[in-house]
């Protein structure tokens, strides 16, 4: 360990970029997104090359070893070493240079996939291989890799698009590697210098193998199995950054990457067939091969039944008809529109009949396609909805076979899973014989680790069989690497061993990948030693079957990684941190409850600490595909941890702000703000509790909502809804409750007050779940005295909505309350709209605005969507309504008051909404529902936001 420090101390001083030793960075890093976890000695995020050059000297003087690393998002465990992982992500992300006119792109490695194509796109071009993980799959990853993706059947694999590389090697020599000549081959062979000695050996160990390359690599296109030496026996011209491809960060780290780009384009169609059976599907795809398709792409019935189930993705499935064992998405690219629907009837008409399908709906609409592919690019995540033991597991999933022989396979792995006795999904693209049959195992049975490796053998052995590649698009891995001496033969492997030693004499380049690989049943993140000691907890967790369940509902696949659109993971955007992301601290908390990381498990100070910067946005709940609701796991271990530490007077505060309000609010309300707005005031508040200076604390209302409704005449109506008085709207901002009952009256609905007590968001935000249970049952009970009384309950604050129909739902036994509340609490907007499509209200609407530019709560978006409140405000004549693709705001609650989160919170507003604010036209109206938001946007922008329900009525 002495050792261990001092190269720490020497990387920390020697870097500009950080260092990570600390055992929570050390386990957050020690898994990807495969089923294995081995921890690092400690992780490096360089800034510069020259960072990249100091950590390869200094880890060579301690005789440690190196790994590349970008998303991890690696399903064969590439990315996990007991050596240094360097990280390129989080600055090494540059795009260098673009080439519009020769179609190039020079780039770092970290730079991720989609945001790539972004900034391609004005240029009409993109990097065309597109993995499912595309939003957060770093280039380098892919690189490492050689993915592919979907549209594969017409770009290829990556190894296809690389022109150029510049790589470290493990001595510390850099060296760019192009095209070149044979001729040009054989100078550089008698050269001097480390590129000699390199393109001599290698020369040698071509010829040398030639014949046996020849017979032993797979004649399928998707093959990306040991080093690529293929790709240099049928040509002339040599590019050595080919052979880097695919090389897994085994040979040399990469610093920089040219890259060929096509054009994108022009138009697109998508047709798909959905099929009653399977095999049917499976059999269907050749044929949809024939029409020269861009595309073809399967997915079975468990991913169509996690799309249907989940939160963010249930209107994305809408185009699935019935109910299908599995789909094909079957996409062209074409010149027209005309050629493009020419060539989609062609394929229905094809498909009528002859191929086993009952519909075959096609789209050429952008949106509708983007849905389509949406639930197939999260089918990964979408998948584990099965809230099962019993996981879809990645090891047999990579194989690429002939597409004439792609039915008689599939059919007979799952006939080795039927005889094992195990469920299975299927999904991948059928267009070039790759399809990811995923077995469910429980990998801490020691019998579904016998299955493991069992079908495993049977599966390759079906591989070598067919002619096909056992690793087709994922890799070689800790789960496939195993079977490359049997696979090539130990003439080829000895080649492979050979070129290892050219490039990493000393096996310092992520050793145990490609050569030596450990039996794949070693290093499992699970294995039957894992255990979970028995929590009790305050959340049922009635959708994920216990805490622990909601845990494990992490598959490592990154989606909370991404950094473009939507909502998640807003403290991840901001400091591109995977501690920060929701991947990070999911993999924090399993390993705490299991033991990992010491005696104090969830109640330790360190992963306390990771889950600080959570803002309980909600938008995991949504946007990740398996559904991890971090927010709600982050309050329960919150819990825990004041049970063995006790709980600060910041965090008290903000739990019993109701009780400020009801006291602070009324008569006294004009000398609290006043005070608030001292000098003194703010020093002393800030030093008592953290809360920053800088912000202003809400002001009380002198006259509460409630105090206003008790003075308002009641319209005498047909038709009773109950408004819920929440703590903000009562006691902060009671323009906002007028607002909402002015509307409601409007629409012709006698409004009938709630107050009913605090929805306990406060609470609950801050991890006091006992005390919001026992306060939140007795509400919810008077709640549904109303609801037994033939109400509604419509609530104005998004994140009151979500703590009663989503948090104290999950905490209260009683199941039938439960749903009487889901069924009849709802936002406003959501009520609003329903009495609409019911025909209750007839009325049209009008605004005392043109033009409005709306931010979303972020717990709105994560369980309500603003489709309900866009729908109502469409319904003004001439109104314009621009949204922000924004996620949380930055406040969220109290975290944006806190001193220690003040510049973040900043940092997080600054990502998208705060610019989209400023650069508005001079007539839009912000409006923004989340009493937080609109004081983040005041804040940060000095723009005064208003509820919707402030500029629309009724024109009664």
């Amino acid at each position: 360990m002495v050792a261990i420090e001092k190269m720490e101390k020497r990387l920390r001083e020697a870097l500009d970029g950080e260092v990570a030793f600390d055992t929570w960075s050390r386990g957050i890093y020690a898994t990807d997104a495969s089923s294995y976890q081995v921890m690092p000695l400690g992780i490096v995020f360089p800034k510069n090359d020259e960072d990249v050059l100091k950590t390869v000297q200094i880890a060579a003087e301690y005789d440690v070893s190196v790994v590349p690393r970008g998303g991890g998002t690696s399903l064969a465990g590439q990315v996990i070493s007991r050596g240094l992982v360097i990280d390129f992500s989080r600055h090494m992300n540059a795009v260098l240079e673009i080439n519009v006119e020769e179609r190039w792109v020079r780039v770092q490695p970290g730079v991720v996939h989609a945001e790539l194509n972004h900034l391609l796109k004005p240029h009409g071009l993109h990097f065309a291989p597109d993995p499912a993980t595309s939003t957060r799959a770093n280039i380098g990853g892919m690189i490492g890799n050689n993915s592919s993706g979907t549209k594969s059947i017409l770009f290829g694999k990556t190894i296809d698009h690389v022109l150029e590389t510049r790589v470290l090697l493990a001595d510390g020599c850099a060296l760019r590697f192009s095209e070149v000549t044979r001729d040009e081959v054989e100078s550089k062979r008698n050269g001097l210098g480390r590129e000699a000695h390199i393109y001599d050996h290698f020369a040698s160990i071509i010829d040398k193998h030639r014949e046996e390359i020849i017979a032993r690599f797979p004649k399928v296109m998707r093959r990306v199995g040991g080093y690529n030496l293929d790709e240099f026996v049928h040509t002339d011209r040599w590019n050595l950054a080919k052979l880097f491809t695919g090389s897994e960060g085994s040979l040399g780290l990469l610093l920089e990457a040219k890259l060929n780009l096509e054009p994108l384009p022009k138009y697109k169609g998508l047709i798909v067939p959905h099929f009653k059976e399977l095999l049917d599907a499976i059999r269907a795809a050749p044929l949809m091969v024939e029409f020269g398709p861009s595309a073809v792409e399967l997915i079975d019935r468990p991913i169509i039944e996690g799309a249907r189930g989940a939160i963010g993705f249930k209107d994305q499935a809408a185009f699935i008809e019935g109910n299908p064992d599995a789909i094909l998405l079957v996409e062209f690219y074409g010149d027209t529109i005309q050629e493009i629907e020419s060539k989609l009837v062609e394929v229905e008409e094809a498909l009528k009949g002859r191929s086993g399908a009952y519909a075959w709906p096609w789209f050429s609409d952008t949106v509708a396609m983007q849905h389509a592919w949406n639930v197939r690019a999260n089918g990964l995540g979408l998948m584990f909805g099965g809230r099962s033991d019993k996981m879809p597991t990645a090891f047999i999933e990579d194989a690429c076979v002939p597409l004439n022989v792609f039915p008689e396979y599939v059919e007979k792995v799952l006939s080795i899973c039927e005889r094992e006795g195990v469920g299975s999904c299927v999904y991948g693209h059928a267009s070039v014989g790759v399809v990811h049959i995923r077995p469910r195992l429980d990998l801490r049975l020691e019998e579904d680790i016998d299955r493991y490796v069992r079908i495993a053998r049977e599966t390759f052995d079906l591989v070598v069989h067919y002619g096909g590649a056992w690793s087709g698009e994922h890799g070689d891995g800790l789960v496939r690497g195993s079977f490359i001496p049997e696979f090539f033969g130990p003439d080829i492997y000895e080649a492979f061993r050979t070129i290892k030693y050219l490039f990493d004499p000393q096996g310092r380049m992520n050793p145990g990948m490609i050569i030596d690989v450990p039996p794949m049943d070693e290093n499992l993140r699970f294995g039957p030693d894992y255990r979970v000691n028995e929590l009790e907890t305050v959340y049922k967790y009635r959708a994920d079957r216990d805490f622990a369940g909601a845990v494990h509902q992490c598959t490592g696949v990154g989606a909370c990684r991404k950094t473009m659109g939507g909502t998640m993971c807003p403290s991840y955007r901001a400091t591109r941190d995977e501690n920060h992301s929701t991947r990070g601290r999911a993999n924090a908390i399993r390993l705490a409850m299991s033991g990992q990381m010491g005696a104090r498990g969830l109640a330790d100070e360190g992963l306390h600490s990771i889950l600080d910067l959570c803002l309980g946005c909600k938008g995991c709940k949504t946007e990740c595909p398996s559904s991890v609701d971090l927010a709600k796991l982050k309050g329960e271990v919150q819990q825990k941890y004041y049970d063995v530490h006790g709980s600060k007077l910041r965090d008290r505060l903000v739990a019993g702000a109701p009780v400020n309000g009801k006291r602070f609010s009324g008569s006294c309300a004009p000398f609290i703000n006043g005070l608030q707005k001292t000098a003194w005031f703010r020093a002393s508040v800030e030093k008592m509790t953290g809360f920053d200076r800088r912000r202003a604390l809400p002001s009380y209302a002198k006259q509460t909502f409630q105090s206003w409704f008790a003075k308002h005449p009641p319209l005498a109506a047909p038709r009773k809804v109950a408004l819920f008085a929440d703590t903000f709207t009562n006691y902060h901002e009671p323009d906002v409750g007028i607002a909402a009952t002015r509307l409601l009256e409007s629409c012709f609905y006698e409004v009938v007050l709630a107050p009913l007590g605090c929805c306990q968001r406060t609470r609950i935000s801050q991890g006091f779940l006992r005390d919001a249970l026992r306060d939140g049952h007795t509400l919810l009970r008077r709640m549904d005295a109303l609801i037994q009384d033939g109400l509604q309950i419509v609530v104005i604050e998004p994140s009151c909505a979500s703590a009663l129909t989503d948090d104290l739902c999950d905490m209260v036994d009683d199941v039938e309350l439960v749903e009487r509340i889901q069924q009849n609490v709802m936002p406003i907007d959501a009520f609003i709209l329903q009495e609409v499509m019911n025909g209750h209200i007839t009325d049209s609407f009008v605004s005392n605005t043109e033009n409005i530019l709306l931010h979303g709560h972020c717990h709105q978006k994560a369980l309500y969507g603003t489709g309900a409140m866009k729908d109502l405000l469409a319904m003004v004549d001439g109104l314009q309504i621009e949204e922000v693709d924004s996620g949380c705001c930055g406040m969220a609650g109290a975290f944006g008051y806190e001193k220690a989160h003040y510049e973040l919170s900043n940092e997080i507003g600054e990502l998208a909404l705060f610019p989209a604010i400023r650069e508005r036209t001079e007539d839009a109206t912000v409006v923004a529902c989340g009493f937080s938001c609109r004081h983040q946007i005041y804040e940060g922008t000095g723009v005064r936001a208003k509820h919707w329900c402030e500029v629309i009525k009724a024109s009664r």
